[in-house]
């Protein structure tokens, strides 16, 4: 009898279509990051608070610490300075020296996000078991503007959304073979590893919180597993979270004069004993250090303004606008010659956006279709359909009650969300009308699906990567008012500020 032959791993058409969307992602993502040479956005926060760690400098922030920590810990790594102390003495660095280089503290943002191309893939490989699928549809977050400008920044958002994506890759595999004791050990010590990488980054990322009742609706009955699985994933969380931040205390011992408090922030009179002792590194005080940096929080919140569209120069947006891409913010522009602009602009890719749009529209009406109407097959991922579009509900849910100003980039997480339920949705309708979906209508409509993403991508690519384009050019490419694009010597207000004002 013949004896099977076993393809290797290394040669499975799975992994080397991941390989392939890893290959595309570096030239979209990776390829030339530290430019251009300027500080743009949060850059100016994050990199002055990245160089407080590198001379340990006491200091306090509304976020955790891990994204401002991997932007220090790649500027170590990479050490494409000479001084790293400009910013020290203020929260938001303005001038950098000349020939000052990125390379370091955008090291590890763009690494991340880089990464989370190829989890994107591995998801839609896990939900639809169909390795040309998760290829295509891995196009809308590799060829997506908006995602690749904010990305190659020194910014928190790819740190965010590397490990909220994580989790939600993790939590299927776990649900899939929560039966074998293994991997059920191995997915709940790494999901509360990823959950607690997510909330030291961003505390927006509490919404992956829902992650956990749906493992549960999936193996209920099964009491073992079910404590096993949320005990081990405790200790993957507290282990990791409670390190993250006593780096962070352990790091801040000297203090600033010229920063706020007079170096304190809002520090009570416990906390500044022990820096002033030099006892910030020990865990005793882990309490009273946890304590005043959350109590930060809403201390600097009440600071932030409101959204206010009738102010000049308000870049910011109300949530209920993201899902089609308003209001772009123009990060930087330079003017090379008399002619030509430069623009770094956050732009999202429409042709993705108004996919992912539609995707929630369909899954919406999956779902409630699925339990208000006999179907004569039933959804078959239904549970998978549910877990994402509860994430993207429970996401804007908890946006729309935020008072201060948000900003586009917000929607990262809702938006790749979105994307896994376009794909889901296009292997759920099966009919559409009298007319039956066909397995190759489906092919051919991913394909188109990519096609059109990688089309709009070159489109705007001008405005991602800081290359020379006309005002005429520009103008071309503001397709929606609402968006506010606007060139610098174009004047275009947006219908709905118009409204406000």
């Amino acid at each position: 009898m013949p004896t099977k032959t076993i393809t290797p791993w290394y040669k499975r058409p799975a992994f080397l279509y991941g390989i392939f969307v890893l290959f595309l992602a570096y030239f979209t993502y990776v390829h030339n990051y530290w430019h251009p040479p300027q500080l743009f956005w949060d850059e100016n926060y994050h990199i002055a608070s990245a160089q407080k760690y590198l001379n340990g400098v006491h200091f306090m922030e509304p976020h955790p610490p891990l994204g401002k920590l991997l932007i220090a810990w790649g500027e170590k790594i990479v050490d494409g300075n000479a001084l790293d102390n400009q910013f020290i003495g203020t929260d938001y660095g303005r001038k950098i020296p000349e020939g000052f280089s990125f390379a370091g503290y955008r090291l590890f943002p763009t690494i991340l996000a880089w990464l989370t191309a190829i989890v994107v893939y591995l998801i839609f490989l896990q939900i639809l078991k169909h390795p040309i699928f998760a290829v295509l549809l891995s196009f809308l977050y590799v060829f997506d503007n908006a995602l690749i400008v904010h990305s190659r920044g020194a910014m928190l958002e790819s740190t965010l959304l590397f490990f909220c994506l994580s989790m939600i890759l993790i939590t299927l595999v776990l649900v899939e073979k929560w039966k074998e004791q293994r991997w059920r050990r191995i997915c709940s010590t790494l999901l509360g590893f990823c959950f607690a990488c997510a909330l030291a980054t961003k505390v927006n990322a509490l919404v992956m919180i829902l992650v956990f009742p749906y493992f549960i609706w999936q193996c209920w009955g099964h009491k073992k597993e079910i404590w096993e699985m949320l005990g081990l994933s405790l200790i993957g969380f507290l282990i990791p979270y409670f390190a993250i931040w006593q780096t962070h205390f352990a790091l801040g011992t000297k203090v600033i004069k010229t920063l706020p408090d007079r170096g304190y922030y809002q520090a009570s009179e416990t906390y500044k004993g022990l820096i002033d002792e030099g006892k910030t590194r020990n865990p005793m005080y882990f309490p009273v250090m946890l304590r005043d940096s959350w109590a930060f929080l809403p201390h600097y919140q009440r600071g932030v303004p409101k959204l206010d569209l009738c102010k000049s120069g308000e870049n910011g947006s109300p949530f209920f606008l993201w899902p089609i891409g308003a209001r772009t913010i123009n990060y930087r522009w330079e003017t090379p010659d008399s002619n030509e602009y430069l623009y770094l602009y956050l732009q999202s890719n429409p042709v993705g956006w108004l996919f992912g749009l539609t995707g929630v529209i369909l899954t919406a009406s999956l779902v409630i279709g699925s339990f208000l109407l006999p179907l004569k097959k039933p959804l078959e991922y239904r549970p998978q359909l549910i877990l994402f579009l509860g994430l993207y509900i429970g996401y804007m849910g908890a946006m729309s009650m935020i008072t201060r100003v948000m900003y586009l980039y917000h929607y990262f997480p809702p938006l790749v969300f979105s994307f896994c339920l376009l794909g889901m949705s296009i292997k759920e309708i099966n009919i559409v009308g009298k007319w039956k979906v066909e397995e190759a209508f489906r092919t051919s409509l991913v394909l188109t699906i990519a096609a059109l993403t990688f089309v709009s991508f070159q489109f705007f690519r001008p405005l991602t990567y800081y290359q020379p384009i006309t005002d005429e050019a520009f103008q071309k490419r503001a397709w929606l008012n609402i968006w506010n694009l606007k060139c610098v010597n174009c004047e275009v207000v947006s219908p709905i500020v118009k409204k406000q004002c």
